[in-house]
């Protein structure tokens, strides 16, 4: 009996292009209070090691380029030895935008993809990561996003002009992946044009790209203040 008619026919999934990612911590830090944040310390090691770390265990992930400030160069190439993905640690621009630039183009020329990622997000996950990098490897421009919880008001000096439904509204994190001459072109762009944008989705947004959403993680946080890294220290505790 031929049983090949009763079967399903297997789907075969092609293999991901290839996703450089740039880890950008070339910040002042100029709301840690004299905190150096990517040197701080948790659970042990600077927070960039954790940073860097989730990226270097994630399959989806071919190589990892991190800017930084020029008197970090030399500590977070030390510090990243062992990472076999890094393939240089590169001194940052004026903006975040030149920074993420300058990374792009530290990355080799095989990477068909571009993940970018905040330096001070110490709790990403690898998971999040390969989520990401999947859908930019279908939809060309990927961001990881969480609910809003709070009501946003959209204020005008002292006053309040209006409120978004909450429901239309989102966070966004990163990693955020794009094709990687998509985002080159749309970083060039905002510069030419003189745009100084907030993230790198933004960049893009403004070409008329449209940009797939997938399930952030909530304690994927930024650190921004002191008060965020005793956040991040307890998180972690968690994690153990």
């Amino acid at each position: 009996m031929n049983i090949s008619k009763f079967t399903k026919p297997v789907r075969k999934l092609l293999p991901l292009r290839r996703c450089g990612a740039v880890i950008v911590a070339a910040g002042s830090a100029s709301r840690m209070g004299g905190i150096d944040k990517v040197m701080a310390p948790l659970r042990g090691e600077p927070m960039i090691v954790h940073t860097v770390r989730a990226f270097q265990n994630c399959d989806a992930i071919a190589e990892i380029v991190i800017v930084t400030r020029e008197d970090l160069i030399l500590p977070i190439t030390g510090l990243c030895r062992d990472f076999g993905k890094v393939q240089a640690v590169v001194v940052g621009g004026k903006s975040r935008q030149e920074s993420v630039a300058l990374g792009m183009n530290a990355l080799s020329d095989k990477c068909e993809l571009a993940a970018i990622q905040d330096g001070a997000r110490p709790l990403i996950t690898w998971e999040v990561i390969d989520r990401v990098v999947r859908a930019a490897h279908a939809y060309h421009a990927a961001i990881p996003v969480i609910p809003v919880k709070d009501t946003i008001k959209v204020c005008n000096s002292a006053l309040v002009e209006s409120t978004p439904d909450r429901s239309t509204l989102r966070a966004v994190q990163t990693p955020q992946v794009f094709d990687f001459d998509l985002l080159r072109g749309a970083l060039a762009q905002a510069e030419a044009d003189g745009a100084e944008v907030t993230d790198d989705c933004s960049a893009v947004e403004r070409l008329g790209m449209t940009v797939k959403i997938v399930e952030g993680d909530e304690r994927n946080l930024k650190v921004t203040t002191p008060f965020d890294l005793k956040i991040a220290e307890m998180l972690m505790e968690e994690r153990v």
